[in-house]
């Protein structure tokens, strides 16, 4: 302070030198010690000299304060020297000595006890990125281990609320790269990167760790932790408090008995868990999700206690739910029986009560008791981006779409790396018809994850939809190996289709090594594909008989699986081009008994949309443009006016006066 500055100036007769405070925590202006003290011993996890130095500038802010509480508002503020004068007192002497009493006491209790109130703006940005661990021996089998010791120490960290740290989608594209530490943390928006090492040996366990500063490259803090393997589960916990005790962020007590909480006291039982963790981050495939069942059961037949076993059979049953792998009500009971019996053993636990609001979300379609769960977390984890992520998707389907922008783009700020969060935002741009920044996002997906072919097929159904195909031939002659071939085949079928070269989009149709294509939102079959191309092209025998081989298989399929809407959307086209309207009409209504826009402001549209085209082949050509416009109102993603003109599906229509209004409607054009 200035005034210091010239009251020691004024004893020693010359200039006082400056000495740069290296040190720096909330509210902390003392020199960088020798030794630093490392208060893991403590209740509190208190630096003392910090608490010190906290208390002298606050009584010091205080005492300067009321040595100038005379000046005038108008006044500016200038340098203070130091002057022995006797301060005159005033008739509320009284009153400002007790006011200044009650002062000193909330801010020397705020500083010993509410420490997150006080942090700067530099000591917020503790963020981190925990980089995929290296199993040490080559044997890839046990690759497994390493990305589960990873994962353990990831979580521990999430858990403690000053702590950003990148969940793992963000990171695993650095599993394998020649970038320096200063290009990651770039990339990431990470002030730290945790490298680990791990290998297991017998009954021993080598786990290497080393937190590096991401601006400057220089290694914070390493260790090596060589335990027997019954201990590992320990030095999870460990190493998150090691970490924490580095970064200076305080570990509340609830936070500090969730990380000290061993999951298992199995490691046969956390063996298989792993196991399972290990198949269920590999795909949504039903395959991979069933795989993971049979591990995580293990590891509960085992440890009828294990929460994140059980948390893991919740997670991966509400998935075959979601993915409709498996509708039915048997596997929706078991879901909600998985969960409960995680909330009875672990009803604090943060993933537990994230899946609790994943199971209202995607098996009740409960979005307000869902937005409940995720808004109570955000509170205790203002930096977790995937609730931020979760939060959007709930308003997407409430229909609240430039809300669910917000907090997909805040989700984005937070974790810019994770590429899903990308293509998710183009999602919700497409709805809202701003195609270019929609483009703009799922490029950035392709940059972030080019490994990904269902990316690639993402921007190119987005040029289909948008009807902009030489973009879209252009970019699928310019990537043809990153896409998977049946969807390559496809997406050129379809842009056959559109170019009305008929018998192309047949040939290219009739190859497809595929029967069924399945996606969250639609089920569809090679001879459903066929049956509408040979409609198209006039064959009306060889359009029936397609229809007829795919409402036979859709049968089947709906016998096994009564509540899946895509196999009762699918049936009703093909019915409806076989020419047997009830049996269309009553498939498609029962589709949209199941979802409709009123259940899902998102993918209801599409529902309906099917509605709309059943009832033109069906040739009610006047209610189906009575319910196309609400869905051409409604959103940009299911049908885009582009595609309205363009599709030789709408030929029936396209004269029209109120098809034609729909169109050309200024309202409903997509940005492009």
């Amino acid at each position: 302070d200035n005034e210091d500055i010239d009251l020691c100036e004024s004893v020693l007769g010359g200039v006082l030198r400056g000495i740069e405070f290296i040190y720096k925590s909330p509210g902390v202006n003392r020199p960088l010690r020798e030794n630093e003290d490392h208060p893991q011993d403590n209740l509190n996890k208190t630096y003392y000299r910090d608490q010190i130095n906290k208390v002298a500038n606050s009584i010091k802010e205080i005492i300067t304060a009321i040595k100038h509480h005379d000046q005038k508002p108008d006044e500016a503020v200038s340098e203070v020297t130091y002057k022995k004068t006797q301060i005159k007192y005033q008739k509320n002497k009284g009153l400002l000595i007790s006011g200044s009493a009650v002062i000193l006491i909330l801010v020397i209790l705020g500083i010993l006890f509410l420490p997150k109130l006080l942090r700067t703006e530099e000591d917020i940005e503790k963020s981190l990125a925990v980089l995929p661990f290296k199993y040490l021996s080559d044997e890839p089998d046990k690759q497994y281990l390493a990305d589960g010791m990873m994962e353990a120490v990831l979580l521990h960290l999430s858990k403690i609320g000053e702590l950003r740290v990148l969940g793992s989608t963000s990171v695993e594209q650095y599993r394998q790269t020649s970038k320096t530490i200063q290009e990651i943390g770039k990339e990431l928006n990470v002030e730290y990167i945790l490298e680990g090492n791990f290998q297991k040996y017998g009954d021993n366990a080598r786990l290497i760790v080393q937190l590096i500063r991401t601006r400057k490259e220089s290694h914070l803090w390493s260790n090596e932790y060589n335990r027997n393997w019954n201990d590992i589960l320990l030095v999870q916990s460990e190493v998150a408090k090691a970490i924490a005790g580095e970064l200076h962020a305080v570990i509340t007590p609830d936070e500090e008995n969730i990380i000290d909480a061993k999951p298992t006291s199995d490691l046969t039982a956390y063996d298989y868990y792993l196991r399972g963790k290990d198949y269920q981050k590999r795909s949504y495939q039903e395959e991979d999700i069933r795989y993971a069942i049979q591990m995580y059961q293990k590891a509960v037949d085992i440890d009828p206690d294990f929460v994140l076993a059980w948390f893991g059979l919740a997670a991966c049953s509400r998935t075959l739910f979601w993915f409709s792998h498996d509708k039915s009500e048997e596997n929706l009971l078991r879901t909600k029986e998985y969960l409960d019996k995680a909330l009875s053993l672990s009803p604090k636990l943060k993933e537990v009560r994230f899946e609790e609001a994943r199971y209202y979300y995607h098996c009740q379609r409960d979005y307000l008791k869902s937005l409940q769960i995720l808004e109570e977390l955000k509170a205790e984890y203002p930096e977790d981006a995937d609730i931020y992520l979760w939060i959007g998707y709930l308003y997407r389907r409430m229909g609240e779409f430039r809300k669910s922008l917000e907090y997909n783009n805040h989700a984005i700020s937070l974790e810019p790396s994770d590429w899903d969060k990308w293509g998710n935002a183009a999602n919700t741009y497409m709805v809202l018809r701003n195609y270019a920044d929609a483009e703009k996002y799922r490029r950035k997906a392709i940059d972030l994850n080019p490994s990904n072919s269902g990316l690639y097929s993402s921007v190119a159904n987005l040029y289909v939809s948008s009807c902009q195909l030489q973009k879209a031939k252009d970019f699928l002659k310019n990537n043809e190996g990153s896409f998977d071939p049946s969807d390559l085949d496809q997406i050129w079928a379809r842009l056959e289709y559109l170019d009305r070269n008929y018998e192309e989009a047949i040939k290219i149709t009739q190859t497809l090594n595929k029967i069924e294509f399945s996606t969250q939102t639609d089920y569809d079959t090679k001879h459903l594909q066929l049956g509408l191309l040979y409609r198209a092209n006039s064959d009306d025998g060889l359009a029936k008989e397609n229809f007829s081989i795919a409402r036979d298989t859709l049968l089947k399929k709906i016998d096994k699986s009564k509540n899946d809407q895509r196999l009762y959307m699918a049936l009703g086209i093909a019915c409806a081009g076989m020419g047997l309207k009830e049996e269309a009409l009553e498939a498609g209504n029962k589709a949209l008994e199941i979802l409709n826009p009123a259940k899902d402001a998102h993918s209801g549209y599409g529902t309906e949309m099917n509605m709309v085209r059943i009832l033109v082949m069906l040739g009610d050509y006047d209610e189906a443009i009575i319910r196309l416009e609400p869905i051409v109102k409604h959103t940009g993603a299911v049908i885009t006016v582009e595609t309205l003109k363009l599709d030789p599906f709408w030929d029936p229509v396209r004269n029209n006066a109120k098809f034609q209004e729909i169109i050309n409607n200024p309202e409903y054009q997509i940005e492009l």
